[in-house]
């Protein structure tokens, strides 16, 4: 398929498509609106369905059903709408339901809400952040694809200038390989029968099926979790070599801030960046090795400071590390403040340069 100006929303909704999603209920809100719109327009036409719910709640809970009978499925909003879907996306994630959510936020507060989550239970989710719209049609596909390899939720970390800018894209269909068969969903078949089928979060099964109970299959979840986060680590990184300093961010200030390190670079700089494409699984190894040795470490984000916890973490004490970023908004609240300029970003940049201890890389 050739290449098409597209907006993001749009982008996005093909992509979902491309790679099989046949339902999606969802409803509005800026900057979420418009991808709900394209799946209503696109969907019928490949014999889906797409439900403007009467509530985030109704949504996620249509998208349960769904997602029980083996379809390919999603919901998704912005931040404020997904706190309302928090209760099922535990209930979904322990209940193993291959969950794709789309977050198209107002800014980077919803870090917290995307990585720690506020449901109930030991769940995670794996979050992917693309950085602009080619990457978010790749990452639409592999949401999808992740999510039937692990049966586990995948969250889409969007935002405004994803929703809203246009890029030239290609949406065709993307091969990530073989996933699982869905052997376990309930799709009428065997209703009434022995061997009869139940999608249940308490590890709880049917007739002479009855599963392992609650505490087996809350215990079951501890080790996949744990393999998730060792083969689905994602992130990029650039100039370390020789550097003294590291920035880190996520997401579409990722872009603006690897421009800002390339200028730096090119008038001799020593400066490198890493950007956790997973915000869970973080890449907690990648951020340790970037920041062996270094002078300091700078964070940003736009929010008063989230992401840079999961960044210490990784640092480890190996060197300072000083939150560049913050909140910056326009009057609607759409993230899209006087921050997010590449000569802002420089001044901040260049400001932390001045603080950290003199010295070379060790």
């Amino acid at each position: 398929m050739a290449r098409r100006l597209m907006e993001g929303s749009e982008a996005m909704a093909e992509a979902a498509i491309a790679c099989g999603c046949r339902f999606f209920a969802g409803y509005p809100m800026t900057p979420f609106t418009e991808l709900l719109e394209h799946f209503a327009k696109k969907l019928p036409d490949v014999g889906g369905v797409c439900v403007n719910a009467e509530s985030e709640l109704e949504a996620v809970g249509m998208t349960w059903g769904a997602l029980a009978t083996g379809a390919r499925a999603a919901t998704g909003s912005t931040g404020q709408g997904l706190s309302l879907m928090q209760e099922s996306f535990a209930e979904m994630t322990l209940a193993e339901l291959p969950l794709v959510v789309f977050n198209m936020a107002r800014g980077q507060g919803d870090y917290f809400q995307s990585t720690r989550g506020g449901g109930h239970g030991d769940y995670r989710h794996i979050v992917l952040a693309p950085m602009d719209i080619a990457e978010a049609v790749e990452h639409t596909q592999l949401a999808f694809h992740l999510a039937d390899r692990w049966r586990n939720p995948v969250l889409v970390y969007g935002d405004y200038l994803l929703a809203h800018t246009s890029e030239a894209v290609d949406v065709s269909p993307v091969d990530f390989g073989p996933v699982p068969a869905k052997d376990w969903a309930v799709d009428g078949s065997l209703g009434g029968s022995g061997r009869s089928r139940s999608v249940s979060s308490l590890g709880i099964g049917k007739h002479g099926n009855l599963g392992p109970g609650i505490e087996a299959h809350f215990q079951a979840m501890v080790p996949k979790q744990e393999a998730i986060a060792a083969a689905e680590v994602r992130v990029e990184t650039g100039f370390l070599d020789g550097a003294e300093v590291v920035v880190i961010a996520f997401g579409t200030a990722a872009k603006f801030v690897r421009y800002v390190v390339r200028q730096l670079r090119d008038e001799g700089v020593p400066i490198g960046y890493v950007r956790p494409v997973t915000l869970w699984p973080f890449p907690y190894e990648a951020v340790a090795a970037a920041s062996e040795g270094v002078r300091g470490v700078m964070v940003f984000e736009l929010n008063s400071g989230q992401m840079v916890d999961d960044v210490r973490l990784g640092v480890l004490g190996r060197a300072p590390v000083q939150f560049i970023g913050g909140i910056s908004t326009d009057g609607s609240g759409f993230g899209v403040g006087d921050l997010l300029d590449v000569d802002v970003i420089r001044g901040r940049i260049e400001a932390a340069l001045s603080s950290f201890p003199e010295g070379a890389r060790a």
